[in-house]
């Protein structure tokens, strides 16, 4: 089993793969270039990306997209339709005034746009009805996880796994023990669960609070949420796990369903280090 880690998505990307030592730089190549490919087009903070392409010219006129961001776009405007808007893929706004993004070379937003205002008008085209800014920060990295993966197996890797600073997705069959940061002491590290072949990600506060606010978003309290509590999500896919901790996390009605929905489990742990299993 051979590692390799890189800087990417804003954090510390690991990958690990059973692959003999004559493969090796193929095999990491590959997993690191899917994630290079996500970030360079998802990137709020990149003004080159096709995202900010998309916050500057879609409320004024069509834009084309690549399969890459269709993907996320689509799955993004869907968690926010089953949760009515508890996942709320433009939120980006907030998160400029909150000083967690950086205010981009574009319109400033309507305050009341929200996902609604997003239309994908052919699968393949995006129009804004009023201007607003995107971003993916909520479950991007869920799927540069799932496309690295997906670049392991395709080259034959039969075990492995690809870990975005907490989004972690593991195959093959041999389990690892999960741990997660304690709410209350974040330093400190609580083993949770054993993971054999899934997905897992975790959101809190702890690690993104800056001037009381932190970069997790409640869309219909429309303040911070995340300080003092943690969430964790098992699913299949990690874009799944990633986006789910957002909606169990605001404690949306819509949380249960949807974890059934994408067989899905949840824990929530308090400052104390008590847990709370949600569906």
């Amino acid at each position: 089993m051979l590692e390799r880690m890189r800087p990417l998505l804003g954090t510390f990307v690991t990958v690990r793969a059973e692959v003999g030592a004559a493969d090796a730089n193929q095999v990491f190549a590959a997993a690191f270039g899917a994630i290079e490919r996500v970030q360079a087009g998802l990137s709020f903070h990149d003004p080159g990306s096709e995202l900010s392409r998309v916050n500057r010219s879609a409320a004024s006129a069509a834009q084309a997209l690549s399969p890459l961001f269709a993907r996320v776009l689509r799955a993004s405007l869907a968690l926010a339709r089953r949760s009515d808007g508890c996942f709320d893929p433009t939120i980006g706004v907030r998160l400029v005034r909150w000083g967690q993004l950086p205010a981009p070379d574009a319109s400033r937003p309507d305050e009341a746009a929200d996902w609604r205002d997003v239309h994908l008008l052919d699968g393949h085209q995006l129009r804004f009805s009023r201007p607003l800014w995107l971003d993916f920060g909520g479950i991007a990295k869920g799927h540069a996880v799932d496309r690295a993966v997906a670049a392991l197996k395709a080259l034959g890797v039969r075990q492995g796994s690809v870990n975005a600073g907490g989004d972690l997705r593991v195959f093959g069959d041999q389990p690892q023990t999960i741990h997660v940061r304690h709410p209350g002491s974040p330093a400190q590290s609580i083993p949770l669960l054993q993971l054999t072949d899934g997905a897992v990600a975790t959101s809190a506060g702890y690690f993104s609070a800056r001037s009381g606010y932190t970069a997790l978003v409640d869309t219909h309290k429309t303040q911070p949420m995340g300080e003092g509590v943690s969430v964790t999500v098992v699913a299949r896919r990690a874009i799944w796990a990633d986006a789910l901790t957002k909606i169990v996390l605001s404690g949306h009605a819509s949380a249960a369903h949807l974890l059934r929905r994408l067989d899905a489990q949840a824990v929530c742990i308090d400052r104390s280090g008590q847990t709370t299993r949600v569906g």
